[in-house]
């Protein structure tokens, strides 16, 4: 087209300016790039320390639970229980949607201070620690002792400098040495004169006050490799540890069985208990060893089924490969309004309070900023070339002496925008890119949990894939365009007698 060739033209004989708006059409690109590749890594990043970590993609609870905030709500704030969990996952079996369910317990639980100091406060979890770890895989690393196989207490290094912040004492497994490299400064300050202890009590609270003590030997000190400092207020207990401290039947307890004898003694009243008993019973219970109760609850075998009757109070669930995460969980809802289950679902920002607000803060903030990159270079290329167009008055004017119709105006300067934003911008593309794949190789870590809300993990790794390089494009495009409309109105706005006056 004529119109193109007088516009590469015109940018070879107008070097000085062209090189100043392809100069700003390279920094947009480029920062456009590496904005969205920043999105895009902290979004695949997220999904991988929170969704893949902790959280799941999305959290069911109770249909009585009123505040959505069920993961990070105040210390304790009871969360409404899930009963017969056995009766409930068939139906979301039959959905389709899951890859994998898994209930937990949470609540607020004491730990007692046996020294006579002062006590503990910590938040329990309770969880099928095989089930957990199919779940989230390497989502926990183990720092002291031994990941629980069935039954044990895991406390993350957060837990440690919390429950150490108000007891003074540090908890180590049985056998462990102490290992400074993650203990607290004031921990560390007191070293070797450290009081410590292998085991346990915590009481549990709830609003029956029902609750009872349990002593537990820690298991395991972990570390989560993302957000510890956030997810590392939780303990995690197995969920019959956790049911009876809560004051919940675990399901040992509703396992057992009970003779006829028993049942007989329990449903008597106490004026004649001894009636209950021949000579031969009370002889035989005097030469048999006193068994406990809970002997008796340890010799029950469990199955699944009887460990899923018991109470929970939430339940993490991932969507299986494929499923769209706002879709899935509108058909969820779906599922459980018309089968009236007792269950409602929520996406993991709003279940985790302000963790998740904070994600969606931050993922705003990113946007925002590439908008202002988007906005502020449109302004430029629009002044500079409204600019451009007027110190060409007499070249524009001649142009149109000799038959150059507005629209050709139009045209010409639309290519040369376009033609400087293909050069330059590509360029910039690609600059962009490269940088993205050095960050990648360098790998930028931090602790700090804010910027791993930021990282998306504890690693920046920002990524560019196809659907970013066609944003950029589109982005870029735009730009191109809005700043060509404007220049290009005055540039065709310029008149013969505009150059005669000129000259």
């Amino acid at each position: 087209m004529l119109s193109t060739k007088i516009a590469w033209r015109n940018l070879f004989r107008h070097r000085g300016k062209s090189l100043v708006i392809g100069t700003i059409l390279f920094l947009g690109a480029f920062l456009l790039t590496l904005g969205n590749s920043v999105i895009s890594g902290m979004q695949k990043g997220l999904d991988k320390s929170v969704v893949g970590g902790f959280t799941g993609d999305v959290i069911l609870m109770s249909k009585n639970q009123q505040d959505d905030n069920v993961l990070l709500s105040m210390a304790g704030k009871a969360v409404e229980d899930i009963a017969r969990f056995d009766t409930l996952r068939p139906h979301l079996e039959a959905t389709g949607l899951f890859q994998n369910v898994l209930p937990v317990g949470k609540g607020f639980a004491m730990a007692i201070n046996e020294q006579g100091g002062m006590p503990g406060y910590l938040f329990l979890f309770g969880v099928n620690f095989k089930e957990w770890q199919e779940m989230f895989p390497g989502s926990i690393k183990i720092l002291q002792g031994t990941y629980p196989d069935s039954t044990g207490l895991l406390m993350s290094t957060g837990g440690l400098e919390q429950i150490f912040s108000s007891m003074g004492i540090w908890f180590t497994p049985k056998g462990a040495l102490l290992d400074t490299s993650f203990m607290s400064k004031d921990a560390k300050d007191l070293y070797p004169h450290l009081s410590t202890q292998n085991d346990i009590v915590f009481m549990g609270f709830n609003e029956s006050n029902s609750s009872s003590d349990i002593r537990m030997p820690l298991s395991g000190v972990s570390r989560f490799k993302a957000l510890n400092k956030i997810w590392g207020h939780f303990v995690f207990v197995d969920i019959d540890s956790y049911r009876r401290c809560m004051g919940y039947f675990s399901s040992k307890d509703q396992s057992a069985s009970l003779s006829v004898k028993q049942k007989t003694l329990l449903s008597s009243d106490n004026t004649n208990l001894d009636a209950l008993f021949g000579n031969d019973d009370a002889q035989a219970l005097s030469d048999k060893p006193a068994q406990t109760a809970a002997a008796i609850k340890d010799s029950t075998p469990i199955t699944p089924n009887a460990e899923e009757a018991g109470i929970y109070q939430l339940v993490l669930a991932r969507f299986a490969p494929g499923i769209d995460r706002e879709k899935g969980l509108d058909s969820l809802n779906h599922v459980l309004e018309k089968a009236q289950l007792p269950l409602r679902a929520l996406p993991w920002q709003k279940a985790s309070g302000a963790i998740g607000s904070m994600t969606i803060i931050i993922k705003i903030a990113l946007n925002v900023f590439v908008f202002f990159l988007f906005f502020v270079a449109i302004i430029i290329i629009v002044n500079t070339l409204s600019m451009a167009a007027m110190e060409r008055t007499t070249e524009i004017g001649m142009m149109r002496a000799v038959g150059a119709q507005k629209g050709f105006i139009t045209k010409m300067f639309i290519a040369e925008t376009g033609c400087l934003s293909f050069v330059f911008g590509g360029l910039g593309i690609l600059a962009g890119v490269g940088t993205v794949l050095i960050v990648q190789r360098i790998g930028f870590t931090t602790e700090n949990d804010i910027l791993q809300l930021f990282y998306g993990g504890d690693t920046f790794h920002p990524l560019f894939g196809m659907g970013d390089l066609v944003l950029t494009v589109i982005q870029l495009t735009l730009v191109t365009v809005l700043a060509a409309i404007y220049p290009s109105h005055v540039a065709k706005s310029i008149t013969p007698l505009d150059a005669i006056s000129r000259d």
